[in-house]
């Protein structure tokens, strides 16, 4: 059975299955991942290796995005990080089971305000390839201003298409993100 099934089939919260919207740049969201890692980092302190960094469309000044902070910790083991689960949960995150995130390099948190996603949090092993690939895809689009807006038209089209599935939203955006991360592997 696929994801779009299962979850028709399940009670799910609003924000899984909320609609794509991509929003003109917000100064604000800098602000708003300062913010949550000033609040994630001591408690997860024991399981980074490394500082929590500001991540995805949201962390590149002037680039359209889903109003959504993507946060990503670097830690020495996803079995280990799992410890800090219960500080999460106490924080208001939720878990996005592995089954469903079907991205074994990753443990997907998200963060909800009533109906809608405001920030997701990434658990990878600091070592994992999938890490310095985040961060080198956030940093060339912070430094090459014509490729992010290659990335925005790609975004906006792909979220008129997808709307209502955030999953193919993501796969159309997959070439793109592998073009420019290519040469780290």
């Amino acid at each position: 059975m696929n994801r779009k099934v299962a979850m028709m089939d399940n009670d799910w919260p609003a924000w899984a299955t909320e609609q794509v919207e991509v929003h003109q740049w917000d100064a604000s969201w800098h602000q708003q991942a300062a913010d949550l890692i000033a609040v994630l980092q001591p408690p997860l302190e024991r399981w980074l290796e490394g500082h929590i960094e500001h991540v995805g469309s949201t962390a590149v000044d002037g680039l359209a995005a889903k109003p959504v902070i993507d946060l990503q910790a670097p830690v020495a083991s996803l079995a280990g990080s799992e410890l800090a689960h219960g500080a999460l949960i106490e924080a208001g995150w939720h878990l996005v089971p592995p089954e469903l995130d079907r991205r074994p390099w990753r443990r997907l948190w998200v963060l909800a305000d009533a109906d809608r996603r405001v920030a997701h949090l990434h658990l990878v092993e600091a070592d994992h390839p999938r890490c310095q690939q985040t961060l080198a895809f956030r940093d060339r689009l912070r430094q090459q201003p014509a490729l992010a807006r290659q990335y925005e038209h790609l975004k906006r089209t792909a979220a008129q298409q997808y709307r209502s599935d955030r999953e193919t939203y993501t796969d159309a955006k997959a070439a793109f993100i592998r073009s420019v991360v290519a040469d780290l592997t």
